[in-house]
């Protein structure tokens, strides 16, 4: 047995499903991501046609979801130069999921990237397919040891970060993963574009259904946008980049914001050249995943 397989079972402890399902879960990423996207298929088809509500996406969605992170704060986690062990987080302020709710980065400068198997599920794939990141050894070792045929390999904080800017400016989101199948942590950072990305479709699956608009395995940033109209030129790049439908036009020509929608990814601010659009801390979207403020607020309450 391979020494980060050894991890991942010391990670999960006695949950030896849980060891079985991460071991599945790396080793066959592509295959699990179109699995996953047929099943979605099959039982919101027989939810349909029994008009039920989308029980068992809620039940998916709670042990594998993900927290829209703005660039400034994903920057954060990429430059850490020591470990940060925090949660769970019972108040659900950060990340409102029952059961993968941990902020665990362990030996953070430990990086690998990963080609995307939402990418590489797809026909035609967004370029580049090597999106996903591991920080902190334990998943990221493993992606070493066992994502050969993804063609991981272990990259710089310099690098990471290099590559995290270079998404954005294709339109790209970036999302921290937290899953019980990887011990209920995050540690996975990932680019997703809204056609590739096989979590994007499952919500819009789940959200066909009844009482689909409030399944989500997508937690907003912490932050919304607020839109100075006086200074907006009607340029619309914030409708273009926005994938959540938050940015609109407007009758007038000025883009309409609805922070209904808004998950505060920021791609709209950093296209916005008049500097008509910010980003602001927004008690409704929970808090934000900014490790030095998490940390502060976490370790202050004993949470």
């Amino acid at each position: 047995m391979k020494r980060s397989t050894r991890n991942i079972a010391r990670m999960h402890g006695w949950r030896i499903d849980r060891t079985l399902h991460n071991y599945l879960y790396f080793t066959f990423y592509n295959r699990y991501v179109v699995l996953f996207l047929k099943m979605g298929y099959l039982v919101a088809g027989a939810l349909r046609r029994l008009r039920l509500p989308g029980i068992p996406f809620r039940m998916v969605f709670e042990r594998y979801h993900s927290k829209v992170v703005t660039l400034e704060d994903a920057a954060k986690i990429l430059t850490l130069n020591e470990d940060v062990v925090l949660g769970p987080d019972p108040t659900e302020r950060i990340i409102p999921y029952r059961y993968a709710n941990k902020i665990i980065l362990k030996e953070p400068d430990f990086i690998a990237v990963m080609d995307c198997p939402c990418r590489l599920s797809r026909d035609d794939p967004c370029e580049p397919v090597d999106v996903c990141m591991a920080v902190g050894r334990t998943t990221a070792e493993f992606w070493l040891e066992h994502g050969g045929k993804f063609n991981a390999r272990r990259i710089t904080q310099e690098e990471a970060l290099a590559r995290l800017r270079e998404s954005h400016e294709r339109g790209d989101i970036t999302t921290a993963w937290f899953k019980v199948a990887t011990g209920g942590r995050t540690g996975v950072i990932c680019s997703c574009c809204s056609c590739c990305c096989g979590a994007l479709e499952g919500m819009r699956i789940a959200g066909a259904l009844k009482g689909g608009a409030e399944i989500t395995n997508f937690a907003p940033s912490g932050y919304a946008v607020e839109h100075d109209v006086s200074r907006c030129v009607s340029c619309a790049r914030c409708v273009e980049v926005c994938i959540f439908g938050a940015a609109g036009p407007g009758a007038d020509g000025v883009p309409v914001q609805d922070n209904a929608q808004c998950m505060g990814c920021g791609l709209c601010v950093e296209r916005c050249g008049a500097g008509a659009r910010t980003l602001s801390a927004d008690g409704s979207k929970g808090l934000p995943l900014d490790i030095e403020f998490v940390r502060d607020e976490l370790l202050a309450k004993g949470e």
